[in-house]
């Protein structure tokens, strides 16, 4: 039991607060990349992206996973988006900042969506069981330069209106 639920029902909760958490920041990231900042959308975004990391850490393990480590290194840089968007409010190169450390955390939501999709999806798993072959490669390689061109755009446009 976890927080009074079953695992699978945790589980469940788990992955909702994920993948409701990725919705958001994309819907989020399109509007900024076409020039408008969504408040509510981007607030969404970072409470069920910090709540989904938060959440993770209440699985039941042994040892460190990958998966925990994904976990801390996506609260590390939530703090600092954090730190731009509250502490500096995206003034100067904070704006940048902000940007480029929300991506980030969009990215590693993206990231271990595409991984869970491979264990989970028997048609995915079927083409990369170990998620060491060609396609889990294609799906994350393809995941990261989306991620890379994008999120390179948004910084830039961003730095391009606050100069």
């Amino acid at each position: 039991m976890i927080l009074g639920l079953s695992i699978p029902a945790f589980t469940a909760l788990h992955v909702a607060i994920s993948l409701a958490g990725i919705a958001a920041g994309l819907v989020w990231f399109v509007a900024l990349l076409r020039g408008r900042w969504l408040p509510a959308w981007n607030a969404v975004f970072l409470a069920l992206t910090i709540l989904t990391s938060v959440t993770g850490f209440l699985f039941p393990v042994s040892t460190l996973t990958p998966a925990q480590i994904v976990g801390y290194v996506s609260l590390a840089d939530l703090a600092l988006a954090l730190v731009a968007l509250i502490g500096f409010a995206r003034r100067g190169r904070w704006g940048g900042v902000y940007i480029a450390t929300a991506v980030f955390a969009l990215y590693l939501n993206s990231f271990v969506l595409v991984v869970q999709s491979f264990l989970k999806i028997p048609t995915l798993n079927a083409l990369a069981p170990n998620g060491s072959e060609p396609p889990f490669a294609a799906a994350q390689s393809a995941v990261l330069l989306a991620f890379l061109y994008f999120g390179y755009r948004a910084v830039r446009r961003n730095r391009i209106a606050t100069t």
